[in-house]
């Protein structure tokens, strides 16, 4: 079985816009055109049997949209036997009702949430991204969060691996998980200050840029039981980022942890 832990689509409406837009921003070529059945056909193309979506609240009062849309992906896709589709939901840091959402969401039976410190102009570290992680990891919620190097803010990192340090020190929360191997094109830094830690980290984009011995040693330095694949589709190759982890010096039951088991465990799939 093969999960990718870190994918993105939009509702038609509004995909063909998002991805033209986005598009732009990250200088790439859209691996899909952004909706649910493009991202089911890249699926099947790379032999992936579930996808995780990931959504991003960028302002507060995107939350009801963006969770009916969470929901709709689950109840449509979630129960699929091939290509299946799990959503997780979105939250904002500045949403006052930060605490009743995530009950809300937990309840609803959302894996976990998303969140980007980019996108949502609030640096890891800051008291109110720390308030979130701990409201989540009090009632069991997962968190994703990008980290490292983004192209929307160039010139400035709203998540590196000295704030997840400080967060990990002052609110030690549980399931957290750290895309693009926990700091997006600062895998020394990555490898140097975070593998040990209590986080996971997953290989969304990095798999293709990361240099294979480096990923190598950060996978055993790590622990393979903390790794999650991820592709960060649309904007990479799902069938390439398959390719890469199945031919990379790995022993099969580290690529089956990283593959599979491990998310398996996040999502509570047996």
């Amino acid at each position: 079985m093969i999960i990718d832990f870190h994918t993105h689509i939009f509702p038609k409406k509004i995909a063909e816009r998002a991805i033209s837009r986005l598009s732009a921003i990250v200088n790439l070529k859209p691996g899909t055109n952004g909706c649910a059945e493009g991202l089911r056909a890249s699926m099947q193309k790379a032999g992936i049997d579930l996808g995780v979506v990931l959504p991003v609240v960028t302002d507060i009062r995107q939350f009801d949209s963006i969770v009916r849309f969470a929901a709709f992906l689950n109840e449509t896709y979630g129960s699929c036997q091939e290509q299946r589709l799990i959503s997780l939901a979105g939250i904002h840091p500045d949403d006052p009702d930060y605490k009743e959402r995530l009950v809300l969401l937990k309840r609803e039976g959302f894996a976990g949430i998303k969140v980007h410190p980019n996108y949502q102009n609030v640096e890891f570290n800051d008291l109110r991204m720390k308030n979130l992680l701990y409201a989540a990891s009090e009632i069991g919620l997962p968190v994703i969060t990008h980290a490292g190097f983004d192209p929307y803010t160039p010139d400035h990192e709203f998540c590196t691996p000295d704030m997840i340090l400080e967060v990990l020190k002052d609110v030690a929360p549980e399931n957290l998980i750290l895309a693009h191997l926990g700091s997006n094109e600062n895998y020394e830094e990555a490898e140097e200050k975070l593998c040990g830690q209590n986080v996971y980290l997953d290989t969304a984009y990095s798999i293709t840029h990361v240099k294979e011995a480096q990923f190598i040693r950060m996978v055993r330095k790590h622990g393979a039981d903390k790794i999650l694949f991820g592709t960060d589709s649309p904007w990479t190759d799902q069938k390439t980022c398959v390719e890469i982890l199945k031919k990379c010096a790995l022993t099969d039951w580290e690529k089956e942890l990283i593959f599979s088991k491990n998310a398996m465990k996040l999502l509570g799939i047996r």
